[in-house]
C-alpha cells in the first residue's frame, strides 16, 4: 500500500509541477494549529450501513472530530441515520505491481526514488496492477452554523435531522418535516432541552453567549475540516494553516500540524480574512483550499406570530388523577373537574402553582424557539455547510407597528425585567455588539404627517453609528395584525353577544367588529411606511437592498374545518369556557376582513419594495381550529374535546396523555389546546390589581383558554411558514451574491450540500 500511496503522489506532483520538498518557510517548530490532540478519544457516531456508498468498503473505518476539540459534532441519538463529523472514506483495495515478487518497501525515502523513476517496460505491452491517481480534496463545514445556540450539539440535532430527510423533502418543505421528525422522538418538544443553552440573557433583554464574547460580531468560526481521496488515510498529514490577507495570499505566518490524514480536524477560521489549507504528505503538497465562512446577520421583529405565541418551549404537564375547581361563572356553570397540573400547589394562583406556568424563551413576549423567524433562520444554517447564522429576534406577543416596534411594549406577561427598548431600538442596539448604541431623537421622522399620532413628539430611538452597526443581512417581520384589532375580530367571531367578557377592557382588550377594523386598516400602509423609514434610516438597510425586509403574511383565517369550510354554529375546540361560540355570521365576516389584510400587506410590501412570503397560505386550507372530531373516531390527538373529570373518571381522555407538539389535523391552538399546552394563569394579586375582580377563579379558565395562544399557529403551522420565509430568503440571498450554488442546488433538488 505504500509503495502504491507513493506511486499515485509521484503522478500528483509531476502533473502538478510540485518539487518533492519541504516547503523552506515552513518548520516543525512553527506554532501549532487550533485542533484536538490525537490522544482525545473520538466521539461516536451513527452507524453508516444504511447510507453505505454503492460500490464502497462496507469495512471502511470511522472517523469523528476528537471530543476534546469539537464537543458539538456528534450525531443525535434520535437521528441514527446521520453522522455528526463527515466519515473517512473507504480505503482503496491494494493493487498488485508487476513485480509483485519483490520485497514491499517499508521506507518513504526507499519508495519514494524508484517511484520517480520507475524502470523501463517493454513497449506495447500493457500496464497492469497501476493504480488511477484519485483527487484528494479537503472538505470543511461549519461546526456550529446556529450561533444562536450555545451548545453546537444543539445545532448538530438540527443539522443531522435535515441531512436525513429525503431529497423530496429537502427540496419541498425541510422545516415542516423536520418539525414532524423531531415530534415523533420528543413528546413533550424538541426545545425544552435546548432554550436555556442559548445567547439570548433573559436577565438583561440581550442577546449575550454564556461565554460573553461578541456574539454579533465573531471573530472567528470553527470548521470542522476533512481529507477526502487519500488511498492510505492512516499515514500521517502535515496540515498547514495561514490567515488570509486577499485572494491567494497569506496575511499571517503559517503553523503546522501532524496528525493522520483520515482524522477530521477543527480549526478555527477567522472572520471575515479566512484561512488558508494546505496539506502535505512527504513533503508533497496533496491538497488546499481557502475556507471563508458565509456570516449572515437575520433580524426578526414583529408581534405573537412572530415570537410563536401557543407554542411555549416548556409546555404545562398535567396530572393523571389531579383536577381543579374554579369555582361559578357568571352565569352558574361549573367550573369543576378541570385538569390540574402537577406539582405541590395548594390554589390556584399560588406560588408553587405560578411555578409550574408554561416557561419560554422570552417568558413576558412568549417568544419561543418554535417561531417561524428562528426556524426559517435555523434552516439557512443547516442547509449550506460554509455558512453560519447569526440570529437575533425581538418578536413580542401582542405588538404592533406603534405599541412595540417603535414604542416600548412590556410584553403580554408579567415578569420582574420586562424588555425596556422597542424592537427598533433593540435591533440598532444588537447591531453595536457589545457597546451600548447611543438614543437619539426623533420628533417628526414617523409620524407620516400626523397619521400616526403615537408617534408625535418626544420619539427616542437607539441607533448604532453607521461605521460600527453590523450590516444586517435579513430582516423577518410579522405585524399588522394587532393594528388593526384582528384578536378581536377573532373574538368577535366566538363571544357570544350577551358575553360578559365583551365588556372587560385591560388585559383582554375591548372586542369589536369590522367596522372598527375596516378604519384602521386604511391607514395601515402609512405604518408599514413609517416602518420603512425606520430600517433604512436607523438599522441602514441600504434603500436599494430593501427586498432584504420579508414581510409575513397571516396564514388564512382560523375559523375553518379540515374541508377549508368555514366552522359550522358551536363550540367544537371551545368547551373550556362556556362563553366561546362560534357563529358562522361573524366568523365569515372576520374572514372577510383578514383576507382584506393581507391584500393589503402584499400591496404595502410590494410599493415599499419588501419581499413578501405567503406560500404557506395553501397550505394551511383545512388546517383550522375546527380540523378534528368530536365524536371519538379519530386519532386522539385530533380529538377536538376538553377533557373533564366526571364522576371519578376522565372523559374523552386523560388530560396527561394530551401531547402538544404531536402532528395533527389542525395547525391553529384551539382554546381547548391553548388550556392544556400553555395554561396561562396569573398570581392572584396581579388578578385583583388589575381586573379588580373579588371573585377572580372563573377568569383564570378565560385566560389559560386565550393567553396560551388560542387561534394561533402550532409548532407545525409555525413550520410551514417557516419554509415560505426560508424560500423567500434566498430568492433575496440570491440576487445580492449571497446564496451559494450548492445551498441553491440542495434547496430545489433535494441533494445534500
Amino acid at each position: 500500500m505504500v509503495r502504491v500511496l507513493f506511486l499515485w503522489l509521484a503522478t500528483a506532483a509531476l502533473a502538478a509541477g510540485t518539487a518533492v520538498a519541504q516547503p523552506a518557510n515552513v518548520t516543525e517548530e512553527l506554532p501549532p494549529i487550533e485542533a484536538a490532540p490525537l490522544e482525545a478519544a473520538p466521539l461516536e457516531t451513527a452507524p453508516l450501513d444504511a447510507n453505505q456508498p454503492e460500490g464502497s468498503e462496507p469495512d471502511a473505518p470511522e472517523t469523528a472530530v476528537p471530543e476534546a476539540a469539537a464537543p458539538g459534532v456528534t450525531a443525535p441519538a434520535e437521528a441514527p441515520d446521520a453522522v455528526g463529523a463527515d466519515a473517512a472514506p473507504p480505503v482503496a483495495p491494494p493493487v498488485v505491481a508487476p513485480d509483485e515478487g519483490a520485497q514491499p518497501r517499508t521506507s518513504i525515502g526507499d519508495a519514494l526514488d524508484p517511484l520517480l523513476a520507475p524502470p523501463p517496460r517493454e513497449p506495447h505491452l500493457p500496464i497492469l496492477g497501476e493504480p488511477v491517481p484519485t483527487t484528494v480534496e479537503i472538505e470543511w463545514r461549519v461546526e456550529n452554523p446556529f450561533r444562536f445556540f450555545a451548545d453546537p450539539k444543539d445545532t448538530e440535532v438540527h443539522r443531522a435531522t435535515y441531512l436525513a430527510l429525503s431529497p423530496e423533502q429537502r427540496a419541498s418543505a425541510p422545516v415542516l418535516a423536520a418539525e414532524h421528525a423531531l415530534a415523533r422522538r420528543h413528546e413533550s418538544g424538541w426545545a425544552e432541552t435546548m432554550y436555556r443553552k442559548t445567547c439570548w440573557s433573559s436577565s438583561t433583554n440581550r442577546y449575550v453567549c454564556p461565554d460573553k464574547g461578541d456574539y454579533i460580531n465573531p471573530s472567528h468560526h470553527k470548521v470542522v475540516v476533512t481529507l477526502k481521496g487519500m488511498p492510505e488515510p492512516d499515514i500521517e498529514c502535515r496540515w498547514i494553516t495561514a490567515e488570509l490577507h486577499k485572494a491567494g495570499e497569506s496575511a499571517g505566518p503559517e503553523s503546522a500540524v501532524m496528525r493522520p490524514c483520515g482524522e477530521p480536524m477543527l480549526l478555527a477560521a477567522p472572520y471575515p480574512s479566512g484561512l488558508s489549507v494546505r496539506v502535505e504528505v512527504g513533503g508533497i503538497a496533496v491538497a488546499s483550499t481557502e475556507i471563508k465562512v458565509r456570516d449572515l446577520f437575520v433580524v426578526g421583529l414583529g408581534d405573537s406570530f412572530g415570537s410563536g405565541e401557543g407554542n411555549p418551549d416548556v409546555p404545562v404537564r398535567f396530572s393523571a388523577e389531579r383536577s381543579v375547581a374554579y369555582g361559578k361563572a357568571a352565569k352558574s356553570d361549573d367550573l369543576g373537574g378541570y385538569p390540574a397540573r402537577i406539582g405541590a400547589w395548594k390554589q390556584v394562583g399560588d406560588a408553587a402553582f405560578i411555578e409550574g406556568n408554561a416557561r419560554w424563551l422570552d417568558q413576558a413576549c412568549h417568544r419561543s424557539l418554535y417561531s417561524h423567524q428562528l426556524r426559517a433562520a435555523l434552516e439557512l444554517a443547516v442547509e449550506d455547510p460554509h455558512r453560519a447564522v447569526t440570529y437575533a429576534g425581538f418578536a413580542c406577543s401582542g405588538a404592533e407597528v406603534t405599541w412595540g416596534l417603535f414604542l416600548r411594549y412590556k410584553g403580554n406577561e408579567w415578569v420582574p425585567n420586562p424588555p425596556d427598548l422597542s424592537q427598533i431600538s433593540a435591533a440598532a442596539d444588537a447591531q453595536c455588539g457589545k457597546r451600548d448604541a447611543p438614543v437619539v431623537d426623533m420628533p417628526e421622522a414617523y409620524h407620516m404627517h400626523g397619521v400616526i399620532p403615537e408617534l408625535m413628539g418626544g420619539l427616542t430611538l437607539s441607533k448604532c453609528p453607521y461605521e460600527k452597526a453590523r450590516k444586517i443581512d435579513l430582516v423577518f417581520m410579522s405585524v399588522g395584525g394587532n393594528d388593526i384589532g384582528f384578536a378581536r375580530l377573532v373574538a368577535n367571531a366566538v363571544l357570544s353577544d350577551e358575553s360578559l367578557v365583551r365588556s372587560l377592557g385591560g388585559w383582554f382588550g375591548q372586542v369589536h367588529g369590522n367596522k372598527e377594523s375596516q378604519e384602521l386598516l386604511t391607514r395601515l400602509d402609512q405604518r408599514y411606511k413609517a416602518m420603512n423609514r425606520a430600517v433604512h434610516g436607523i438599522l441602514h438597510v441600504p434603500w436599494d437592498e430593501s427586498d432584504r425586509v420579508i414581510l409575513t403574511s397571516y396564514p388564512p383565517f382560523a375559523l375553518l374545518d379540515d374541508a377549508g369550510n368555514m366552522c359550522r354554529d358551536g363550540s367544537a375546540g371551545m368547551e373550556v369556557f362556556n362563553e366561546f361560540k362560534i357563529t358562522q355570521k361573524a366568523a365569515l365576516s372576520s374572514s372577510w376582513l383578514a383576507d382584506k389584510l393581507d391584500q393589503v400587506m402584499e400591496t404595502s410590501a410590494g410599493g415599499l419594495g419588501w419581499s413578501f412570503a405567503n406560500a404557506h397560505r395553501k397550505t394551511f386550507v383545512g388546517r383550522g381550529v375546527c380540523a378534528g372530531h368530536t365524536n371519538g373516531l379519530g386519532p386522539l390527538v385530533d380529538d377536538l374535546r376538553m377533557p373533564r373529570r366526571k364522576g371519578g373518571a376522565w372523559l374523552p381522555y386523560n388530560p396527561a396523555h394530551y401531547e402538544p407538539y404531536a402532528a395533527r389535523l389542525r395547525w391553529f391552538r384551539t382554546p381547548n389546546d391553548a388550556f392544556l399546552t400553555g395554561n396561562f394563569h396569573a398570581a392572584g394579586s396581579v388578578m385583583q390589581k388589575v381586573l379588580k375582580l373579588d371573585s377572580f377563579s372563573w377568569f383564570q379558565v378565560l385566560l389559560a383558554a386565550t393567553y396560551g395562544g388560542a387561534f394561533h399557529p402550532t409548532a407545525e403551522g409555525q413550520a410551514a411558514m417557516a419554509d415560505a420565509v426560508a424560500a423567500r430568503a434566498r430568492d433575496v440571498l440570491l440576487r445580492h451574491g449571497q446564496q451559494s450554488a450548492a445551498a441553491s442546488a440542495a434547496a430545489s433538488s433535494g441533494e445534500t450540500p
